[in-house]
């Protein structure tokens, strides 16, 4: 058996973070959200800014099979991949890295199509994490001190960028359950709890 790997969806404002981080700290592994772009851009290159500002944002331009004969065409040092607009470089750079990472150590990773770039990894488990809306709308407002308007309109608005990039890069649908091995509701169960349903879930989980 090798790493274990746990990746996280989310929709803005479920506490699926929390999930995550509860998860890592359980299990005494590395969590990567933010690190994912700090890493990627110095294993790629380039600047980390151009990773936080691409993260998680949908593109117009990119080819679907792209993607796979990139990365397994010589990477960083193709034609194609020299070719490439920015956000399409980036997209392939974090790829790359998730890749990297979840065969060198066990680990939690949030968001970023991780469940995509590990798609043939056995020993990953995928999760979805979402919450009513009026849960989302009450604990953003809290959490960032806004209204609860205002936090109505930033939730709409990520979830429309993250469900973007998701169903583009990936060609499935974000918070479909069909993408998921396990999708977990916090309205109803605590993030706490979803941790406990998760360790449970991964000893029936076949590999």
């Amino acid at each position: 058996m090798g790493n274990q790997i746990y990746t996280i969806g989310r929709e803005f404002g479920s506490g699926g973070y929390t999930v995550a981080k509860l998860l890592a700290e359980r299990l005494g592994v590395k969590l990567y959200d933010k690190e994912l772009l700090t890493q990627a851009a110095k294993e790629s290159g380039f600047c980390e800014e151009i990773f936080v500002n691409h993260d998680e944002k949908p593109t117009s331009s990119f080819l679907y099979s792209l993607v796979m004969d990139t990365y397994s065409g010589g990477g960083y040092s193709s034609a194609a991949f020299l070719g490439m607009p920015i956000n399409q470089k980036v997209f392939l750079a974090q790829f790359d890295t998730i890749k990297k990472i979840a065969g060198q150590e066990p680990c939690v990773i949030v968001g970023r199509c991780a469940d995509y770039a590990l798609a043939d990894n056995p020993d990953c488990m995928n999760i979805f994490i979402r919450a009513q809306k009026a849960d989302r709308i009450r604990r953003v407002s809290a959490r960032e001190s806004v209204t609860e308007s205002k936090a109505k309109d930033m939730i709409q608005k990520s979830d429309k960028q993250r469900a973007s990039y998701y169903n583009y890069y990936t060609s499935k649908k974000w918070g479909d359950s069909t993408s998921y091995d396990l999708c977990l509701n916090t309205s109803r169960i605590e993030p706490a709890d979803c941790v406990d349903v998760i360790l449970e879930f991964r000893k029936h989980l076949k590999v």
